[in-house]
């Protein structure tokens, strides 16, 4: 059972959400859906984060999988190391 953090990107994904629209945030980085969920985190400890938005608009949602507001970029991809 895996259950290491696998970081898909830094930068966040601006994405265009749907009011009423149930939608599932990547939270451990495998999914090939990015930034949202495909399943592939099965087997592991992580889980999806599901959030419906109240109105039509446009997001940051999280891509370093570090944010301390889930599914949303609070900047926290700026604090990361780098290669």
């Amino acid at each position: 059972m895996a259950n290491h953090y696998d970081n898909s990107g830094f930068q966040p994904a601006k994405v265009r959400v749907i009011k009423g629209k149930l939608e599932a945030w990547c939270s451990c980085g495998r999914s090939l859906k990015q930034p949202f969920c495909d399943g592939t985190h099965r087997g592991t400890t992580f889980k999806p984060v599901k959030f419906t938005p109240d109105e039509d608009r446009e997001v940051l949602l999280c891509m370093c999988k570090q944010t301390k507001n889930p599914p949303f970029c609070d900047g926290s991809h700026k604090n990361l190391p780098t290669e």
